[in-house]
């Protein structure tokens, strides 16, 4: 039975405890549930067909078309294959017209093995340097737990390739080829943690013990040589030197050049430096026109914390229009799982009706998805195309992807307007586009968030 506090006069349950269910409520419950005609039929759909078959929006069938005003000139598609390095295939996807466009050849793709090598080892690097610097704290501390939790992963965002192709320069994939284990992850990084929590045990007991900051170093050396050797038997070596030859548009084979990862980067970026780059996000549980700083969230030790300038929807599609406009394309991330149509590859907020499934309400918005954990970034794709009005204003849009050219519109994926407010959340835009207004704010003094905030 419920336990009951008098308060002036009025008898109310008492909360504080926790509270069973009992056979009056049970039986409250029960006597709701009616079983009318439509109650009776649509359970015995549910429990034969899947819940998206019977939720889809009939009345949404066609209504979006894979036409657009202005659109970035790619062509081919990409494939992550089993993998989540989703966040390294679009940076690159970012630059590829690019690279297309620097050699005259109708396809090129830049080597993303490359990258998730390098993106791993430095990844372990810093969670043994992480490891050291709370050697001192019990495993129940909050930051002890969180590295912890996932020593290495396939995850990452737009400042993690910034701070490894500043370091490593980039390939093209014939350089560093796939692998069966780039491509299917899964098992490569289950044994990479397993190994870095023991090595970091054995770090932790060092400096608990008082040894000197050389012998730590020493020995942690020796644990990334370790690292490295497992990486280079998954994913092979990396390139320190490499030869390269294309052959252009024209069918003409272009003599063969020899590229450092870095010379390479230079000759098809040219004058381009990634940190003309700027990260927008729209984060409604948070102020809007701010500079944020995620703490200890990079790849590279040396290298940036994810940082943004977090503002209204309107304001980021302004610069993303005038980035499409003028031919170059951008690193997006969304959480595309909802109200996707992967084989039409049409995301709308109206492709499922689950209200009229159920009969029941859904009405969180997106503040409240976001801090219920209903709905974070869950994949990135390179933004290209829009469909605007006659007054300029965005109809609808459309991602590259990286799921192969047989998910969605021959890999693309188009999406409403409407959709862009509710699940996209990162743009990242070249700062020629991009407000003063908003360029001063990216150059102020960030504040910190923690890492394991709902919306990261």
């Amino acid at each position: 039975m419920k336990q009951w506090l008098m308060l002036a006069g009025l008898a109310l349950p008492f909360w504080g405890m926790a509270q069973s269910v009992d056979q009056q409520d049970l039986e409250k419950i029960r006597s709701g549930f009616v079983k009318d005609n439509y109650t009776v039929g649509m359970q015995n759909a549910l429990s034969a067909n899947p819940i998206t078959k019977l939720a889809w929006s009939r009345e949404n069938e066609g209504t979006t078309d894979h036409y657009f005003t202005y659109k970035v000139d790619v062509s081919g598609i990409t494939n992550q294959k089993s993998s989540g390095r989703c966040w390294l295939f679009t940076s690159l996807n970012v630059f590829r017209p690019m690279a297309m466009q620097h050699f005259s050849t109708k396809a090129f793709e830049f080597s993303q093995n490359y990258l998730y090598f390098w993106d791993l080892f430095e990844k372990s690097n810093l969670f043994l340097n992480n490891v050291v610097a709370t050697a001192d704290r019990g495993f129940d501390d909050e930051k002890v737990r969180w590295y912890f939790s996932s020593p290495v992963d396939d995850g990452g965002q737009w400042i993690n390739f910034v701070n490894l192709a500043n370091k490593y320069g980039m390939v093209p994939r014939e350089a560093m080829e796939e692998t069966y284990s780039s491509e299917n992850t899964a098992w490569m990084t289950k044994l990479l943690k397993r190994k870095l929590r023991e090595q970091a045990l054995e770090l932790r007991d060092l400096k608990n013990a008082d040894k000197s900051d050389n012998v730590i170093d020493s020995r942690k050396v020796e644990m990334l040589g370790v690292i490295y050797r497992m990486l280079a038997l998954n994913l092979g070596e990396p390139p320190v030197e490499f030869q390269y030859r294309y052959q252009d548009k024209d069918g003409q084979l272009a003599e063969a050049k020899t590229f450092t990862p870095q010379s390479f980067m230079k000759e098809v970026l040219g004058d381009i430096q990634l940190s003309d780059y700027v990260m927008l996000m729209n984060d409604p549980t948070r102020p809007f026109w701010k500079h944020y700083e995620v703490e200890n969230y990079r790849n590279v030790q040396e290298g940036e914390n994810w940082h943004y300038v977090n503002l209204p929807n309107e304001v980021i599609k302004q610069f993303c229009i005038e980035s499409i406009k003028n031919n170059e394309a951008m690193y997006a991330s969304c959480d595309v799982g909802k109200q996707l149509r992967r084989d039409f590859g049409v995301l709308d907020v109206d492709n499922f009706d689950y209200e009229a499934v159920y009969d029941v309400p859904f009405t969180m918005n997106k503040a409240q998805r976001i801090q219920t954990k209903e709905s974070g970034s869950s994949h990135g794709m390179a933004l290209i195309a829009v469909e605007v009005d006659q007054n300029e204003r965005p109809v609808k849009w459309q991602f590259e992807n990286s799921w192969g050219a047989e998910a969605g519109e021959k890999g693309y994926l188009t999406f409403t307007d409407e959709w862009f407010n509710e699940y996209m959340f990162r743009i990242v835009v070249n700062k020629k586009f991009i407000s003063q207004k908003v360029l001063d704010i990216y150059g102020e003094k960030s504040e910190m968030l923690p890492p394991w905030d709902p919306m990261f």
